[in-house]
């Protein structure tokens, strides 16, 4: 299958922390995928804006570095890297100072959309909005993106939301969840809405129940930190698993429009029922071999930081009264998986006997690795002997279907920058949706901290602690197995 790429209007995309880990990684060889894909016009520019006293000849080195680091190495073609790289410029910053504003002034071009990414600490937004406009850097077309944490309560999303809405209207603000980006992802909007077969299913009256799954096999490695300071609940429940959940269950939207969809998102949120202590388990990887214990990772003999966390959730409305939503997520767990997992209730009645065993049809929607969805279907075994029933899986796999070489299979990341530059804010969180997020959220973490119990531990390599599977077995479920 041949790539249909469409060719995104001239830009100027400055990067706060444009010599940072994220930018490293993901922003510029996301970049420069679209600059090979011929996505990127070549009068655009990309601005790295970081503390560093870089000149520009220093910076395309260390980008260069970044590049050959994280493509691979077939597609490091020497003129579209030559090329790539020839767009960059950089500024040496200070973002709560004067140093490098006047400078940066000077890259922006009237005639081309202008782009700003906050890959920095969010203690920085302000500061950097505050000086966008003090030197008379952005006005009403410019465009910000800024990074998760959105806070880590109701009460700081809030005062974080109100700084920037001093500066940006809700319009020009991009807050980037890199879940949303995945092409699965985008493919269950397409599926559910797209297709006649599963809608009229997609509800209580043929869905037993639904699971979420976001397997890590690391630790925090370097995080420890901030990960200490948040844990699996504020770092990953409070906005990926949730903006998963909100797609599986909303409503049709009446167009595939922003406003339309963060609309039918934001109602999910309101109406989930808080979340019992029975209803959740939190979970800490301990020690095993050479691999040190939570504790040790985040230097804090003492600590009450889940990281892993299980939990039931109910969507009180008439579509999904009844059927739960079991969430999970977790470090050092057996794999790194992230799966939606949609299970359909058993047929009414059997025809073939108790013999011929329990199957049910499961939706798998494959987030990473190896996206792409997996129908389980039930048919007869081949061969002579009686009617004996196996499950078989119709599967797509994206890299198969479209051909592993198709660049239509983008990194999220590349995919979401490109909708900042159109202006496409669909994919993207607005301020209501992160402030409902978190009065959802805060109780139920407030519940736990007020009885200060320590989290369940679970050996790394295994799927989290066995109190987990209480969740679903004291119902007669379980969780899908955690695959190598």
């Amino acid at each position: 299958m041949v790539s249909r790429v469409i060719p995104v209007d001239p830009f100027d995309l400055t990067i706060f922390g444009g010599t940072g880990d994220l930018a490293r990684r993901k922003i510029l060889p996301g970049l420069y995928r679209r600059f090979r894909a011929g996505q990127m016009p070549e009068t655009s520019q990309i601005v790295g804006a970081a503390r560093s006293d870089l000149t520009e000849d220093q910076y395309r080195d260390e980008v260069h570095e970044a590049l050959k680091e994280f493509i691979s190495k077939d597609k490091l073609e020497s003129n579209a890297v030559d090329g790539f790289l020839s767009l960059l410029r950089y500024v040496s910053i200070d973002a709560t100072g004067d140093k490098g504003w006047s400078e940066l002034k000077e890259h922006q071009r009237g005639d081309h959309i202008s782009a700003f990414y906050f890959s920095v600490a969010p203690s920085l937004f302000g500061p950097i909005a505050e000086r966008l406009h003090e030197h008379g850097i952005a006005d009403a077309s410019t465009r910000i993106v800024v990074e998760k944490p959105f806070g880590r309560d109701l009460e700081t999303a809030r005062k974080l939301n109100q700084t920037l809405a001093q500066h940006f209207d809700e319009t020009q603000i991009y807050r980037i969840d890199h879940y949303l980006g995945k092409e699965t992802v985008q493919n269950l909007m397409a599926l559910r809405f797209g297709n006649v077969l599963f809608e009229p299913l997609w509800n209580s009256q043929y869905v037993d129940h639904i699971q979420i799954t976001v397997a890590e096999t690391v630790g925090v490695g370097g995080r420890g930190g901030y990960y200490d300071r948040s844990g699996a609940m504020r770092d990953m429940v409070q906005n990926h698993l949730m903006q998963l959940l909100c797609l599986i269950a909303m409503e049709p939207p009446s167009q595939f429009e922003p406003d339309a969809v963060r609309d039918e998102k934001l109602k999910v949120i309101r109406a989930l029922d808080p979340v019992k202590p029975e209803e959740l388990v939190r979970g800490q990887y301990t020690a095993k071999g050479k691999t040190p214990s939570y504790l040790h990772d985040v230097e804090n003999e003492d600590s009450r930081t889940e990281s892993f966390m299980a939990m039931k959730v109910n969507v009180s409305n008439w579509r999904w009264a009844g059927t739960p939503f079991y969430l999970r997520t977790g470090k050092r767990l057996r794999a790194r998986q992230s799966e939606i997992a949609v299970v359909f209730k058993d047929a009414p009645h059997s025809i073939f006997g108790e013999e011929a065993g329990r199957h049910r049809n499961i939706l798998t929607i494959r987030l990473q690795p190896n996206e792409g969805m997996t129908l389980g279907v039930t048919i007869k075994e081949p061969g002579p002997g009686g009617m004996r029933l196996i499950d078989v899986p119709l599967d797509m796999t994206f890299a198969d279907a479209l051909g592993a070489e198709n660049d239509n299979v983008t990194d999220a990341y590349e995919r979401l920058v490109m909708d900042v530059i159109r202006g496409n804010q669909t994919l993207f969180m607005r301020g209501d949706e992160v402030e409902a997020a978190w009065a959802w959220t805060d109780p139920i973490i407030e519940s736990w901290e007020s009885r200060d119990r320590r989290p369940y531990p679970y050996e790394p390599g295994s799927s989290g602690p066995e109190e987990s599977a209480m969740l679903l077995h004291r119902e007669e479920r379980r969780w899908r197995e955690i695959r190598e």
